[in-house]
């Protein structure tokens, strides 16, 4: 019985350490319109010497991929509402709301301004000054439309 209840703990300690909480108080929420107007555009951005996000993380051969957006409608450089939606669900997946270490800060970020080592698209932003950088920050640690104006 011992063993179990250590297995246990060991399993829950693990996966408590894989997304650490938010600060005690923080009460981030991740706002739908900021993510329309100001995250979206910025996976579409082409950068030099990178690929858009959208490149490769829209469309069926993004399915695999923890962060799958929806294809673009043909000929259109935006979605529509119900694919902006759609987007936000996904985002989610990559985004504990309040917290710096969520893996869509940290997957396109340089390792030397504090990113992780894998991000197969390569490092978008070469410093947490990079002001898209900033924008996505500014979202997950619960900006809202409204406050940014």
């Amino acid at each position: 019985m011992h063993t179990i209840a250590f297995v246990f703990w060991a399993a829950l300690a693990g996966l408590l350490g894989q997304q650490p909480a938010s600060p005690p108080g923080a009460q981030a929420s991740l706002d739908y319109q900021f993510f329309k107007t100001r995250i979206q555009p910025i996976f579409v951005t082409k950068r030099p010497g990178h690929a858009r996000c959208v490149s490769c993380h829209a469309g069926p051969a993004a399915a695999r991929l923890p962060l799958a957006l929806q294809a673009l409608p043909r000929g259109s450089a935006t979605w529509t509402e119900e694919d902006s939606r759609k987007n936000f669900a996904a985002v989610q997946r990559v985004v504990l709301a309040g917290n710096l270490n969520s893996t869509l800060l940290l997957h396109a970020l340089a390792e030397e301004a504090g990113g992780d080592f894998f991000h197969s698209g390569g490092k978008h932003f070469n410093s947490q000054g990079d002001p898209e950088w900033q924008t996505l920050k500014a979202w997950v640690m619960g900006q809202t439309e409204s406050s940014a104006r």
